[in-house]
């Protein structure tokens, strides 16, 4: 069992600073971090119930790329990128949905089946001799853990998510997340900020006392922090029955009890699960949910998330969900706040780094996987925007190794 972070003993000289300023503010960079993070690494894109019957669909957009979740007639679930193979349009705009027999291309008709496979191209004599079996949709990669839905769009250096994800396996097993259901349409936000000034903020938990009224009412001291460890985190709170000087957390706490089958442990818990790079798993005895950040610009990002209700939740359950939502879209707009100022003051002339907290420990430890991926990201100097690429190319390159050129 991993160390909890309270309890990982930190070296004397241990490096409390964070990225540098430029790493947000770079054109150049975020073009890498799209290709070198987002395009290669596991997204969360939504769960089994979110596509329940064959020809049920959802489509997402991540970064550049742009991917559509479908179950077939044969009960599997697929991902596809999102895009016709005749000219690239989408094959659908809608973000869900359900087709009744196959995808038909809004551009020129060009109609797939639900497995992917082109049926048929309008006016085929147009073609010459088309071989339909090369002009399929381009599948992505799928994995399905605990009933969600991971998408990756090339391989990379992560494994499997179920090895990615199994030092929580066991924790998560008592949940029953598989059979989860949706409790609304999934959400989308857009910041004006850099994405990763967005994960910075939701990756520790120094400044909950602050910043977060609500969740320092309802578990308060008990909080805690893992850091990043081989692509995952995890963090917790604990509340007890006698908390709540706010009515909201007050009458969360009366109501909140969990299903009698939930282990007993987990009956007064809210815990995060972080998947590197932008992913949070947040289940709590009502329900599960997850959110996630991507990159519109270097100065935009869009929030995704939704959240899953128990599919026999009572009145009482129902009641401690909204609250739950209740006091998590406070916590949100707070967020928010905390992301613009943080992420404007990169600019600053004023602005001379990062100083962290033993307590700020996630910051700095989802910082190392980012350097780790793209190690142009150390340079405290920021380079030309047109070294950018070449510098990280250089960097990855192991001592004493040289390219021919």
């Amino acid at each position: 069992m991993t160390m909890l972070a309270r309890d990982l003993p930190l070296p004397a000289d241990w490096d409390r600073s964070g990225l540098p300023a430029w790493t947000y503010h770079s054109v150049a960079l975020l073009e890498l971090e799209k290709r070198k993070l987002f395009r290669t690494h596991w997204q969360l894109a939504g769960h089994v119930s979110d596509v329940p019957a064959a020809g049920d669909f959802f489509t997402v957009d991540i970064a550049d790329d742009r991917a559509l979740v479908a179950r077939g007639d044969d009960g599997v679930v697929r991902a596809f990128h999102n895009l016709c193979r005749h000219r690239g349009s989408r094959v659908t705009a809608e973000r869900r949905g359900h087709c009744q027999r196959a995808f038909v291309c809004p551009f020129h008709g060009w109609t797939y089946n639900l497995d992917g496979t082109l049926r048929g191209a309008a006016q085929p004599q147009s073609f010459g001799a088309l071989d339909r079996s090369k002009y399929g949709l381009k599948p992505i990669g799928l994995e399905i853990w605990m009933g969600f839905i991971f998408i990756r769009f090339e391989n990379g250096p992560q494994p499997a998510v179920a090895q990615l994800m199994a030092h929580f396996a066991e924790e998560l097993a008592c949940y029953r997340l598989e059979a989860v259901v949706p409790a609304g349409a999934p959400s989308e936000t857009v910041l004006p900020v850099n994405w990763k000034s967005v994960r910075d903020v939701d990756n520790e938990g120094y400044h909950v006392a602050m910043a977060h009224p609500a969740l320092q009412d309802l578990y308060g001291a008990t909080y805690f922090d893992q850091p990043y460890v081989n692509g995952v985190s995890r963090s917790e709170g604990r509340y007890a029955t006698n908390r709540g000087r706010l009515w909201s957390v007050r009458a969360y706490v009366g109501l909140s009890s969990g299903p009698l089958w939930l282990a007993e442990d987990k009956r007064r818990l809210w815990s995060y699960f972080g998947l590197f790079p932008n992913a949070v798993l947040a289940v709590t005895p009502e329900s599960v949910q997850f959110y996630q950040e991507f990159p519109l610009a270097v100065d935009r990002t869009l929030i995704r998330g939704a959240v899953y209700r128990r599919p026999d939740e009572t009145r009482s359950d129902r009641l401690a969900r909204y609250l739950a939502q209740r006091i998590d879209r406070e916590t949100y707009k707070e967020d928010i706040q905390l992301s613009v100022w943080s992420n404007e003051s990169m600019k600053s002339c004023g602005f001379d780094g990062f100083h962290l907290s033993d307590l700020e420990r996630g910051v700095r430890s989802h910082h190392d996987h980012l350097r780790a991926v793209l190690p142009v990201m150390r340079l405290e100097k920021q380079p030309k925007e047109t070294e950018v690429a070449a510098l990280n190319e250089k960097m990855l390159q192991p001592a004493g190794a040289h390219t021919v050129t």
